[in-house]
């Protein structure tokens, strides 16, 4: 299995990037995500999912373990395949992504080439527990516990989950939303998140 590739970017080309291993290409299929993240010549890490099929042997690569995880989400889903994947979060990264299924906004998931109305409702229906049912189970006591009132409520405790789906620790969480408007929405409280960790980073 390969975990990840890691070299300097020999070709990029929409929806493909080449990594140079000691002398061997791998190409990989990247979001437009990810590939906003390259440059050429230079030194990248991508994660890698394979695809091995009769017909192909696919390596699909993400800047990020979240947007990795997010890929593999939304291929356990019937129906959709690594191409409407793919597609989806090039769209909008695998933040918006998480947003998207949290806040059942079936228009970021149908602005993808290919997602229509239902499969964006399957989407939301089967991943939306995925990301946020195990909120109210998670455990801080190894996090930093000043922001532990934060988590009481739903909508927080929905925002963690996401924002843990997208790899993101206890702490790194608990870290983010201190601060944040006890009566916000949950998806207030993600954004807030993910700036105050863009900011910190």
């Amino acid at each position: 299995m390969i975990y990840y590739v890691s070299g300097p970017v020999a070709v990029l080309e929409p929806g493909l990037a080449v990594v140079d291993c000691g002398g061997v290409g791998y190409g990989c299929r990247v979001t437009a995500y990810t590939a906003g993240q390259l440059k050429l010549n230079q030194n990248a890490r991508l994660y890698v999912t394979e695809s091995i099929r009769e017909d192909a042997f696919d390596l699909y690569g993400f800047i990020s373990r979240e947007e990795q995880h997010c890929f593999e989400l939304l291929t356990s889903v019937n129906g959709v395949g690594p191409k409407a994947a793919m597609a989806i979060l090039s769209a909008g990264g695998p933040q918006n992504f998480t947003l998207a299924v949290m806040t059942g906004d079936e228009k970021m998931l149908t602005a993808a080439q290919g997602v229509g109305k239902k499969i964006a409702q399957r989407i939301i229906l089967e991943l939306k527990d995925k990301i946020g049912g195990g909120a109210m189970e998670l455990d801080f006591s190894s996090g930093p516990s000043p922001a532990a009132p934060v988590q009481q409520g739903n909508n927080a405790a929905l925002a963690t989950a996401a924002l843990q789906e997208l790899g993101y620790s206890p702490a790194e969480i608990a870290a983010a939303l201190k601060g944040v408007d006890p009566t916000a929405s949950t998806e207030e409280m993600i954004r807030y998140a993910l700036r105050a960790m863009v900011m910190k980073g």
